[in-house]
C-alpha cells in the first residue's frame, strides 16, 4: 500500500526493498528525518492550533492524490473484512453496515485511514505521512472520522494533557473546512463505520459493549 500510494504522488516514504530480518517480515523505507508533529506539539514548539493547521493542510493533500488502483474503497474493504470478523462484530451489526454504507455520502478519494499528529515526520523537505496500512478510497470526511474518534476519545485517555490532541483534532477540522468549504457535520455520518472498524481489529477491548451500543443506535436512527 505505501509502495501504491508514494507512486501516486502521496506524501508517503519510497519502500525500497522487502527484507526477512530475525524471521520477521519487514518493509525497508527511506529516511525521514525530523521529529514528528506529535513531538512539536508535545514539547511546545508549535501549538495545538498550529499542529492542526499543519495537519489540515496535509490531508488536503492526501486527499486530492488520485488513489491507485490497489486501494480498495472502503464499501468493498467492508465487504471483504465483515464476514472473517468471527464474534468480533456480531451478526445484526454486520449485515446493517453494509446498507449504512451506501447510503453514505458518495466519493472514493484517497484517505490514509489513520491521520494524526504521530503519523506525521516533519522533514526538511516538509511533512510526510507513515503507516498507510489503512489507506482507503473513501469521501474525505471518513478520514475525520477517524480522527475524530482517536483524537478526542482514545488518545486523550493516556495523554498527560487530555485537552491537547482534542484541540488539534478541533483546529484541524477548523482549517481544513476553511479551506475547502466540506461541511465538518458530514464525519458524523462515518463515525458509527469507523467503530466497526475498531471492533474489527480489536483497537479499543475495553470499551467494546460501547462501541456495539453506538453503532445500533446508529443503525436504528437510520431505519
Amino acid at each position: 500500500m505505501t509502495r501504491a500510494v508514494f507512486a501516486a504522488g502521496a506524501p508517503a516514504p519510497e519502500v525500497l526493498d522487502e527484507v526477512i530480518l530475525d524471521g520477521r517480515f519487514g518493509i525497508v523505507l527511506t529516511r525521514l528525518d525530523g521529529p514528528t508533529l506529535l513531538q512539536l506539539r508535545e514539547t511546545g514548539v508549535m501549538t495545538p492550533r498550529q499542529a492542526g493547521v499543519t495537519l489540515a493542510a496535509l490531508a488536503i493533500t492526501v486527499h486530492r492524490t488520485p488513489p491507485p488502483a490497489k486501494v480498495l474503497s472502503l464499501r468493498v474493504w467492508m465487504d471483504h473484512a465483515l464476514p472473517g470478523a468471527g464474534s468480533r462484530v456480531p451478526q445484526h451489526i454486520a449485515a446493517g453496515i453494509l446498507p449504512l454504507i451506501d447510503r453514505l455520502p458518495p466519493g472514493d478519494g484517497l484517505c490514509h485511514g489513520d491521520l494524526h499528529a504521530g503519523n506525521v515526520v516533519m522533514t526538511a523537505n516538509g511533512p510526510r505521512l507513515v503507516d498507510w496500512s489503512g489507506a482507503m478510497g473513501a469521501p474525505a470526511a471518513f478520514d475525520f472520522a477517524v480522527s475524530h474518534f482517536l483524537m478526542t476519545e482514545i488518545v486523550p485517555e493516556r495523554a498527560d494533557d487530555p485537552d491537547a490532541p482534542r484541540a488539534t483534532n478541533a483546529a484541524t477540522q477548523s482549517e481544513y473546512t476553511r479551506l475547502t468549504g466540506m461541511f465538518e457535520a458530514a464525519l458524523g455520518r462515518f463515525l458509527p463505520v469507523v467503530y466497526v472498524l475498531y471492533l474489527l481489529g480489536d483497537m479499543w477491548p475495553g470499551r467494546r459493549d460501547l462501541l456495539v451500543q453506538r453503532i445500533e443506535a446508529a443503525l436504528h436512527s437510520e431505519d
